[in-house]
C-alpha cells in the first residue's frame, strides 16, 4: 500500500499521531505537504493560476480581504488533519480548497473547530466550509452545498474481529462514531431497528475527535467503528494493522463544499473553481495523492437532488 507522508514508523507511532491530532492548532493557510511518493505526486498547488472568469464571479465582500476563511474539523484524517509539526492543516479537503482558493484569486485561512460547530458558523465566522460534508437534504434546508467528491460508509474492528462482530447485526455491540456526522445518525436508526426487533440496543459511543474513535477501537475500549470509507481505509493503514475493515462500503454520497444559504453568489464562484479543477484534472491529481482519485466527481452541482 502506498505510504502517505504522516504515517508512522510503528504501531506506536501511529498511536501518537492519531491521539496528537486532537489538539489542532488553528492556523491555518498555505499549500499543504505532498502526500504521495514519486508516483503519484501531488500537483504543484502554488503554481494554480488565477482564472479570471471565476475571479469575477467572488463577491466583493470575500474578496476584498484576499483570504477565503475555511472551517474544517482537523481530525479526520486523511481528509483533513493536522502535519506532524503539530499545526499546520493537510489532507484532502485542505488541498482542494487551497486549489479553489488558488483558482479564486485567495488564499485559504483553514481555521479547525468542532464539526458539528461548523454549518451553524458558515456565513458568519468561516465563508465555507470543507470538512467531508456528506450532502443530505437536512443539510440543504440550512446551507449550500456543492458536490465534488464522493464516499461511503464502512465499519471496522480490531485486528482479527476478536468481539465476532457482524456487519449487518449490530445490535449489543458497543460501537464509536465521531459526533455530528451521517454515520451517528445512521447509528440512531439501526439502533431503533433492534429495539423493533426486541434485540439488545447498540451502545453507541460517539466522539469529539475521529482520532479518539480510532485509539478507543485499538485499545479496546469500542468492539467497532463507524466512519466515511477514506478515513476506515486510513485507520487501518495508520496502525499498522491493528484495526481491520469489516463489511463493504455502503452508501456511497458525494461530499459538498457548504456556503451560507443566502449566498448564492459565493456558492456560484466556488461551484465555477471546483468545475474548473475537474475539468483540468487538476483535482482528480489530489484526490489520487491521498489514495482517492477515482472518487473525485465529473461535475460540481450545486444543491444537487438526493
Amino acid at each position: 500500500m502506498r505510504t502517505l507522508p504522516a504515517l508512522a514508523a510503528s504501531a506506536t507511532a501511529a498511536v501518537l499521531l492519531l491521539t496528537g491530532c486532537t489538539t489542532a492548532s488553528q492556523d491555518g493557510g498555505g499549500a499543504a505537504t505532498a502526500p504521495a511518493d514519486e508516483s503519484t505526486a501531488l500537483p504543484d498547488l502554488s503554481a494554480i493560476e488565477v482564472d479570471p472568469e471565476v475571479e469575477a464571479m467572488v463577491p466583493e465582500g470575500v474578496s476584498e480581504d484576499g483570504t477565503l476563511t475555511v472551517g474544517s474539523n482537523l481530525e479526520y484524517a486523511p481528509v483533513e488533519f493536522v502535519d506532524a509539526d503539530g499545526k499546520t492543516p493537510v489532507g484532502l479537503d485542505i488541498d482542494i480548497v487551497t486549489a479553489v482558493a488558488a483558482t479564486m484569486g485567495l488564499e485559504a485561512d483553514v481555521q479547525n473547530a468542532g464539526f458539528d460547530s461548523i454549518i451553524p458558523a458558515i456565513g458568519s465566522k468561516f465563508e465555507v466550509g470543507f470538512s467531508a460534508f456528506s450532502i443530505t437534504p437536512e443539510r440543504l434546508d440550512t446551507v449550500n452545498m456543492v458536490s465534488y467528491f464522493t464516499a461511503g460508509s464502512q465499519l471496522a474492528v480490531a485486528k482479527g474481529n476478536p468481539d465476532d462482530v457482524a456487519p449487518d447485526d449490530l445490535c449489543g455491540v458497543t460501537v464509536g462514531v465521531q459526533t455530528g456526522t451521517i454515520q451517528q445518525d445512521e447509528l440512531g436508526d439501526m439502533d431503533k431497528e433492534c429495539a423493533d426487533a426486541g434485540k439488545d440496543a447498540i451502545d453507541v459511543l460517539p466522539y469529539d475527535s475521529q482520532s479518539d474513535v480510532t485509539t478507543n477501537l485499538a485499545g479496546g475500549k469500542l468492539q467497532a467503528m463507524y466512519a466515511d470509507s477514506p478515513i476506515i481505509a486510513y485507520a487501518v493503514e495508520q496502525t499498522e494493522g491493528s484495526v481491520e475493515t469489516l463489511g463493504d462500503i455502503t452508501d456511497a454520497a458525494p461530499y459538498g463544499a457548504v456556503v451560507a444559504k443566502d449566498d448564492t453568489e459565493l456558492a456560484k464562484a466556488v461551484q465555477a473553481a471546483l468545475q474548473k479543477l475537474m475539468d483540468d484534472g487538476v483535482l482528480a491529481e489530489v484526490a489520487d495523492a491521498w489514495g482517492s482519485g477515482e472518487a473525485v466527481l465529473g461535475t460540481a452541482e450545486l444543491n444537487p437532488a438526493g
